[in-house]
């Protein structure tokens, strides 16, 4: 058997496998973040959030159609969509590393050796099973996100290059040219990452047709390839969609033409343009010219994914994000403009306060016959001795915790200006150094769990004694830094080899990891690690893993004097890298039989009455909705809406039509006071203008809709905003509507004591926003007709304080006609208990071989949470019996052999012991008692852990809990107990 069919044949054992293990570990149903929306608008052909990712939701549509009838399918075979794409990039990878093996050895074809073949094959294999068990790679492989198959693109495209490097005629190089261009433009309707690969390819043409390199000839092929890929991100991807709409506005608004005019003449003028070029470069027999066009002709027909974009945007999906319909709103999605920009060349400091503004671009929008401008852009001018070249600390968030971290990676003291040395400081130390070196060394050196934040794990660390609980925790990962050692390994052997072609490599690992962390800039804090962005970098770090099989088998075949023996002990010695970490990631990375992420989302739903409106804060709690109602039809007559899109004209516009069994939303305030740049996206508070008083709610709103001056604040760029006389708001409520709340309308219902006719509300913050504004519309306009709903992230996250008119009803929190001041939320421990007991879902909760990770455990927490709540409000009202049942109930469906006992368990110890239950709250206690001894005697003798830090603390806050409810219960043994471990760790 030949070298090509050996090649062959390993390629594809190594991609069963990798098919394999990801099919077993895959996710049977949408998982937290981003999946549940990219599985809800694949299945219906749906408007994801900018810029899209519409040749995935093409696939991801195809492969759902694999689920039948059965919808509680869809995602599995939407996430198999990503197990099979992460399967054909570790076959691509396998012959990527095989090639670059041979021109390490510097075979030919059919001279090569049996023991070369296997050194060759044995290299291909470590590297591929290396990526494939790696910790970031395998967590894409398994759930529905893009970043599998753009790895795919990746892999493929490196291949390519590598491919058309040994073809010999001109035409069929040619061919592979325009497939690589193809490909590329596919891969821009998945994700932008695979345009990075432009420089290292060019290079691979540069070293093909220059056997002698000189370093201006590698220059200018880099500054070649830059230009490419700046051409396309800036050019095509937003600049022909800007340049179509520039044609657009001047042939309607200017000609008079019909609406898409300008669209049709461009594509005709653009079109004409390409085939006459392609047809001149034929007639003219200009090669490179007909290659380029071609070229960029299959860019561009890989690119016509986005199409499908504007096509479905005008059915008017129910998921539509941000309405990109017309040429105009088309364009503000590709540049993703909503989401902001970032400084990357020159900008300001976080310290930097606005001095000027200045009036930008306009922004046009459809109007009856032509298009007319809605608000211009906004051009902020800053302070210049704040400002500074590559400015990484630039973030200023309304919270003050971008600072407050910008501070305590550089040590600058509050109202400290940084320096340029603060600024690259901060530029190494943590956008390289925790935002991306921490990640890299969780893949190749080791993990310290699966917690927010959690450090890499280097040899020496791998040896320290730790608290049992990180010890036991499925996320903590050693690899005792030799899949690292292994890759450094071949990075030295493939340099003194093949030096060429390690800088090849070397590029390519650069680009896709250090290069991406520069031009993203990003924030200091993240709401969730990004290790999976540069799933580019760990797929090149495998590359190197693999070629250390050759280094090995040179040392041990100069030892033995047998090549066959030493490419064999050489691969057996180098598969124990991926074996060690295929052990060590199994059960953190196995996701079969998890279904909480959705059971959750039901959870949500069904805490909603008919017909209601649920407000959601966060990707977490609004994704897993989407899922639930696009995909399994599950209270569909519930209306979610999303308070960070709520700040859009074209959200709340959304808003105003049905949705399958949802009615469209009342709202009172006509659209145009909604518009985007009007005087209402935000309306401030200012003391010095303030009346006296609450002012009612429906009176502010109709001063809104008549544009009443007295509201009305100019600014320095000459458009207005509406400002918010009080800080004080009151609504009337109409009796009846009180009257069909049969809960509260029964004078002999325990809540019918709280029930008033006038909602009081303050502000919270220092104005309103539209959200805010429109939230306020709905209250009024619907007065209860409508159920409205907040879960807990959207109720801190409006700025107006509803919590004494809300009442809680499972793990949602319904807005009603009430006045309540205690201390927590009322309750209606009914309607709560028949929630929680009888119509909640928890599939698969009780399994403690089921990994949950913390995105999971927290979601846990609030359920927990919520059933604590109901049964200390049954214990108020004398209800011990059911108190006891639903105590029981939450530790049945969330034991602490799969959900891990947290502060709310802590806080359930004492409602056990009130219902009877005392051996399970000693219990309980026990387990809790012990495991913070643990972390805090570890923590004392270590430099490791912080004795101040938020996990220290909690555990001394548990200890205190535990000694206050047994002294509470009159248990002075066991107080003392745990008093005496307090105080040994206590330090005041």
């Amino acid at each position: 058997m030949g070298y090509q069919r050996i090649n062959i044949i390993t390629g594809w054992v190594t991609f069963l496998i990798a098919m394999v293990v990801y099919t077993i570990t895959v996710e049977p149903t949408a998982s937290f973040w981003d999946c549940g929306e990219f599985i809800a608008t694949a299945y219906k052909l749906e408007v994801p959030h900018p810029p899209g990712a519409p040749f995935f939701l093409l696939t991801g549509r195809l492969f759902s159609l694999l689920a039948g009838d059965n919808v509680e399918q869809v995602a599995y075979w939407v996430n198999m969509l990503s197990v099979l794409s992460s399967a054909f990039t570790i076959l691509f990878l396998f012959w990527s590393i095989t090639h670059l093996a041979r021109k390490i050895l510097k075979t030919e074809d059919g001279q090569e050796s049996m023991g070369q073949i296997i050194a060759i094959m044995g290299a291909g294999f470590v590297g591929g099973m290396a990526c494939t068990f790696s910790d970031s790679f395998w967590f894409s492989a398994v759930e529905a996100e893009v970043y599998a198959m753009s790895s795919f693109f990746t892999a493929f495209v490196f291949w390519a290059i590598l491919k058309w490097e040994t073809i010999k005629d001109g035409s069929e190089q040619n061919k592979w040219l325009i497939l690589i261009a193809y490909m590329m433009g596919l891969s821009i309707g998945v994700h932008l990452l695979n345009l990075v690969t432009i420089p290292a390819l060019a290079l691979i043409v540069y070293f093909k047709f220059h056997e002698t390199t000189t370093r201006n000839g590698v220059i200018l092929t880099l500054l070649a390839a830059g230009g490419i890929i700046v051409a396309i991100m800036i050019g095509v991807i937003p600049g022909l969609a800007s340049v179509v709409g520039s044609f657009e506005v001047f042939f309607v608004n200017s000609i008079g033409l019909p609406f898409g005019s300008g669209v049709v003449i461009f594509a005709i003028m653009f079109i004409g343009a390409l085939v006459y070029g392609i047809m001149y470069s034929i007639r003219k027999q200009k090669v490179i010219l007909n290659t380029a066009l071609i070229c960029f002709t299959f860019i561009m027909i890989g690119y016509s994914s986005y199409s499908i974009v504007l096509i479905r945007s005008n059915y008017n999906t129910p998921i539509d994000e941000n309405n990109p319909e017309d040429i105009m709103t088309y364009v503000s999605y590709l540049k993703r403009e909503q989401y902001g920009s970032r400084p990357l060349f020159k900008g300001q400091y976080f310290t930097a306060e606005i001095i000027d503004q200045k009036k930008g671009d306009p922004v046009y929008m459809v109007g009856d016959d032509k298009y007319v401008i809605k608000d211009y852009k906004v051009d902020y001018i800053y302070d210049p001795i704040h400002t500074t070249i590559l400015p990484r600390m630039y973030s200023k968030s309304p919270d003050g915790k971008h600072q407050e971290r910008y501070r305590q990676v550089t040590g600058l003291r509050p109202g400290e200006k940084p320096s340029f040395t603060d600024n690259l400081h901060y530029m190494f130390a943590h956008q390289l150094g925790t935002m991306y070196f921490r990640y890299f060394m969780w893949n190749f050196s080791g993990r310290e769990s699966d917690i927010q934040d959690a450090g890499w794990v280097g040899l020496r660390d791998a040896f320290k004694e730790v608290p049992q609980e990180l010890a036991d925790n499925k996320g903590r990962n050693i690899y005792y830094g030799l899949p690292l050692l292994f890759g450094l390994i071949g990075i030295f052997f493939q340099y003194r080899r093949n030096e060429k072609y390690f800088w090849v490599t070397l590029l390519l690992w650069f680009l896709t990891g250090v290069a991406i962390v520069l031009y993203l800039n990003s924030p200091p804090i993240e709401p969730r690690e990004r290790d999976y962005i540069y799933a580019g970098s760990y797929y090149v770090f495998a590359i190197w893993i693999g070629l250390s099989v050759l280094a090995f088998s040179e040392w041990i075949t100069s030892l033995s004097k047998n090549q066959k023996v030493g490419a064999i002990l050489a691969t057996i010695i180098c598969i124990s890298i991926p074996t060690l970490m295929a052990s060590e990631n199994w059960d953190d990375h196995d996701r079969s039989g998890r279904y909480f992420s959705i059971e959750a989302a039901k959870n949500y739903l069904d805490s909603c009455a008919p017909n209601s409106i649920l407000f959601t804060g966060g990707d977490n709690d609004t994704f897993p909705l989407w899922f639930a109602q696009e995909v399994l039809g599950h209270r569909t007559d519930v209306r979610v809406i999303v308070l960070s899109y709520f700040n859009t004209d074209w959200y709340i516009d959304q808003m105003t039509r049905d949705a399958y069994e949802s009615k469209a939303l009342p709202f009172g305030l006509s659209p145009e006071r909604y518009q985007q740049g009007g005087p209402n996206d935000y309306l401030p508070f200012f003391e010095e203008r303030a009346i006296q008083g609450a002012i009612n709610a429906k009176g502010f709103l109709d001063l809104i809709e008549n544009e009443d001056r007295r509201l009305v604040i100019p600014t320095s760029t000459g458009s207005t905003y509406n400002l918010l006389p009080s800080k004080d708001m009151f609504m009337n409520v109409d009796p009846g509507k009180v009257g069909e709340l049969t809960w509260l309308a029964d004078d002999d219902s325990i809540l019918s004591q709280y029930k008033t006719d006038r909602l009081i509300w303050r502000l919270k913050g220092s104005g309103l926003e539209k959200k805010d504004l429109a939230i306020i519309d709905l209250m009024v306009n619907s007065n209860f007709e409508r159920p409205m709903y907040f879960n807990n992230t959207s109720l801190n996250g409006i700025n107006i304080d509803l919590r004494r008119h809300v009442i809680q009803e499972g793990i949602t929190f319904r807005l009603a006609p009430i006045e309540y001041n205690g201390p927590n939320f009322l309750v209606n421990a009914e309607l709560m208990y028949d929630n929680l007991m009888n119509k909640f879902h928890w599939k698969g909760l009780n399994d403690p071989s089921v990994y949950y990770s913390e995105d999971y455990r927290n979601f846990c927490l609030n359920h927990r949470s919520a059933f604590n709540t109901l049964a200390q409000e049954l214990i108020r009202l004398g209800d011990v019996e059911r108190a006891r049942e639903v105590l029981n109930r939450s530790l049945e469906v969330m034991p602490d052999s799969s959900v891990p006992y947290d502060i709310f368990s802590v806080y359930m110890i004492s409602m056990l012991m009130e219902v009877g239950e005392r051996d399970t709250a000693v219990a309980i206690a026990e387990t809790v008692g012990q495991r913070a001894e643990n972390w805090l005697e570890i923590s004392q003798n270590s430099d490791t852990f912080s004795k101040s830090g938020f996990e220290y603390q909690k555990r001394i806050v548990s200890l205190n809990q535990i000694i206050r409810i047994f002294r509470a219960a009159n248990e002075k043994d066991l107080a003392s107990k745990y008093e005496e471990i307090f105080n040994k760790y206590y330090s005041g």
